[in-house]
């Protein structure tokens, strides 16, 4: 993963795992179900996003749910950022596919809730804020 610095590397890994946690956490449901949908849909990324996603566990914010939401749209809007200074390529796939991704995890169960819908919102506002 060298063409990602470690930094990068976490920012990344924060924002697509932890936007897949946000959705996920949103309503009580199949939380396993949900998990597994997310990481089948990771294969939508591109190979080196991918790789750099598989590279090393996730770190998601610590502290209260607002905390956690709020350190993980952050890393969404810097990992837009990141990509787009870096990989304009994957950046310009990068909001489309985190929707994706949080879309399948949101229905995973098989209906998706007001209050998923409402995270993926934000998190679709976010990815593509410019």
């Amino acid at each position: 993963m060298t063409f990602y610095t470690d930094e990068e590397g976490r920012t990344l890994r924060t924002a697509v795992f932890g936007a897949m946690v946000l959705v996920s956490t949103a309503e009580p449901g199949a939380l396993d179900e949900e998990s597994h949908a997310g990481i089948r849909a990771m294969t939508a990324f591109p190979p080196r996003l991918r790789e750099v996603l598989g590279a090393a566990p996730p770190e998601l914010p610590a502290g209260s749910t607002a905390d956690v939401e709020a350190g993980v749209l952050r890393a969404l809007r810097r990992s837009v950022d990141i990509l787009a200074a870096k990989a304009p390529e994957d950046a310009e796939a990068f909001p489309a596919t985190v929707v994706a991704v949080c879309e399948e995890v949101a229905s995973a169960d098989g209906r998706v809730g007001a209050a998923e819908n409402a995270v993926l919102g934000r998190i679709r506002a976010t990815v593509t804020a410019t």
